[in-house]
């Protein structure tokens, strides 16, 4: 049986809000076609890459920000924006891989806590792939990817009727300082890291993009399609 396809579709640099704006039609793409199981040829949704133009706080569904650390944060030059997904607070910015697989898992075979831990495991392998073999996922509430007690990659998602949104957000060569203003994810006591910080050399999103790619063809058992357009 040939492999479920997912449209590709690489943003380069944009603000985070375009990014969002993608992900929305995808949804509504999906959600208005009849649910089908997993078979030949099947298309599954659209996996979104992106590296945030500016710096971004998000909330998720747990919230996380008050309205007097919403305006301290907006106050140091950042958006800040309550999303749909799972967790808590996070930031995103340049220097950091965006990934937003809009997927029906149905199509896929996997159930939502497979999903995360497909997420989770792509970006492991893409750490392995860089040489950081000691990148690992943890459990809940340490939902993400690690190097002891330095978080390298965040993971939050949504899923509603089989469909999933958000997603990863892993640090290449982002700007640690960022997350000093928040809690990330309300996790007292845990610390940042990037690619580069570990590498310790400079570790730019186009330079992972293609193993990462390969990480998720091998995982989520899929083939990619590229799409010309974000459209």
């Amino acid at each position: 049986m040939r492999q479920p396809a997912v449209r590709l579709v690489r943003l380069g640099r944009v603000p985070y809000a375009e990014l969002l704006g993608l992900q929305d039609r995808w949804l509504r793409r999906l959600q208005a076609e009849p649910g089908t199981e997993a078979s030949s040829g099947t298309e599954a949704g659209a996996l979104l890459l992106c590296e945030p133009a500016g710096p971004v706080y998000t909330a998720g569904l747990r919230g996380g920000l008050t309205p007097e650390e919403t305006a301290r944060l907006r106050a140091l030059g950042a958006e800040v924006r309550v999303t749909g997904r799972g967790g808590l607070a996070t930031f995103h910015g340049p220097g950091q891989l965006l990934c937003h697989p809009v997927l029906d898992l149905r199509r896929l075979g996997l159930r939502l806590r497979m999903h995360v831990a497909a997420l989770e495991a792509c970006a492991v392998r893409l750490c392995e792939l860089q040489g950081l073999q000691d990148a690992r996922a943890r459990p809940p509430p340490y939902t993400g990817v690690w190097l002891d007690d330095r978080k390298i990659c965040a993971i939050g998602v949504r899923c509603g009727r089989h469909i999933t949104s958000h997603g990863l957000a892993l640090n290449c060569s982002t700007d640690l300082t960022w997350f000093e203003h928040i809690v990330p994810c309300g996790l007292v006591g845990t610390g940042v890291t990037s690619l580069s910080k570990e590498l310790q050399r400079h570790v730019t999103v186009d330079e992972v993009m293609p193993p990462f790619l390969v990480a998720f063809k091998e995982i989520y058992k899929c083939t990619l399609i590229s799409e010309d357009s974000p459209n």
